[in-house]
């Protein structure tokens, strides 16, 4: 399975609307919010390395490469 970042975004999209459940007892809140920043921070490592990705891309064009490569986790293949 690959995932780009179209699915980092529907997954944090996905956990938002379970945030924003009225039917969720206190201790099923607590549980997603606790979940909620897990997954911040690890789509936070992951929106860092593409922008790496990307950086280093730039670079290369800058300096004699006409085209850029982008990262496989930025291309949208579905």
């Amino acid at each position: 399975m690959r995932n780009n970042l179209v699915d980092l975004n529907n997954h944090l999209f996905e956990q938002m609307e379970r945030l924003n459940d009225d039917e969720l007892t206190d201790d099923q809140l607590h549980k997603e919010i606790e979940r909620s920043k897990a997954m911040a921070n690890i789509a936070t490592k992951i929106i860092d390395n593409a922008d790496l990705g990307l950086q280093a891309e730039r670079l290369k064009v800058e300096y004699g490469r006409r085209e850029i490569n982008l990262p496989e986790m930025l291309e949208n293949k579905k």
